[in-house]
């Protein structure tokens, strides 16, 4: 993921910061232009024509075949090779812009799945235990933190142990999770309201702590827009926008 940040976050993270529905909008019309010239100069459009043509030729025979299943089937089984040979051309495209699309893919899932933590924005540190660990545990600040609305030291209930913190400046901040027989650690990065990917979770084996994990936001790019409830996410905005951008194109380009 560090290699991922360091090419696309100089691209894509000052729109993203400044804007993020509009960050993602770019994006998705970026990548879908790519894949829309690839398919455009990578298959044979006139290939591709004759072969749409014949399936639609086949449709045809076989609605006028509807009450004769034998001659039906026969028809079908031509269309099925047809489909098959319109597929393989339409896949040679897809080779080619398979692999950095799903490293943007990768970069996007971690960077705009949460909101940022803010500066002096309250956020929940929670920490789980291993089955049959009880008693009290601490969470331990650095000097850049402090606890909002719980006190450092926790009593472990059904395994799990929350606390809710804020820091007052941006950066990386450590904290740790103590047990007095066991001490582990997460790092949340703060910023001043810039994407970022920091770590939601941490899993630790052969220890009292199972797991401590950092209380994020879904990131809603369109704010409070809901659809019966529902805030889309990014994905959601990007397919919605690649989609309608695709069929566009593609017509407008006499794609088939």
């Amino acid at each position: 993921m560090a290699l991922l940040d360091s090419v696309f976050n100089p691209l894509f993270g000052p729109l993203l910061n400044w804007n993020p529905a509009l960050g993602i909008i770019v994006i998705a019309g970026l990548i879908t232009i790519l894949i829309t010239l690839a398919y455009k100069y990578l298959t044979d459009q006139d290939k591709m024509k004759h072969l749409k043509g014949r399936q639609k030729e086949f449709q045809q025979e076989m609605k006028s075949h509807k009450d004769n299943p034998e001659k039906m089937m026969a028809v079908q089984k031509e269309a099925m090779k047809v489909n098959m040979e319109y597929m393989k051309h339409s896949m040679k495209p897809t080779l080619f812009t398979m692999l950095p699309i799903l490293l943007i893919f990768g970069w996007m899932s971690g960077t705009l799945a949460y909101d940022p933590i803010t500066v002096g924005e309250s956020f929940t540190i929670t920490a789980k235990f291993a089955e049959g660990v009880s008693g009290q545990a601490q969470l331990v600040l650095d000097a850049e933190s402090e606890f909002s609305s719980s006190e450092m030291t926790q009593t472990i209930t059904d395994s799990k142990a929350t606390w809710r913190v804020k820091s007052s400046a941006p950066g990386e901040r450590i904290y740790k999770v103590d047990t007095g027989s066991a001490s582990e650690e997460i790092i949340v990065l703060v910023t001043e309201g810039q994407i970022n990917s920091g770590e939601v979770e941490v899993k630790f084996a052969e220890s009292d702590i199972s797991k401590i994990s950092v209380g994020y936001n879904k990131l809603t790019p369109l704010g409070n827009f809901s659809i019966f409830g529902w805030k889309p996410g990014w994905l959601a905005l990007y397919i919605v926008v690649s989609l309608v951008l695709s069929l566009s194109l593609r017509k407008a380009m006499g794609l088939h």
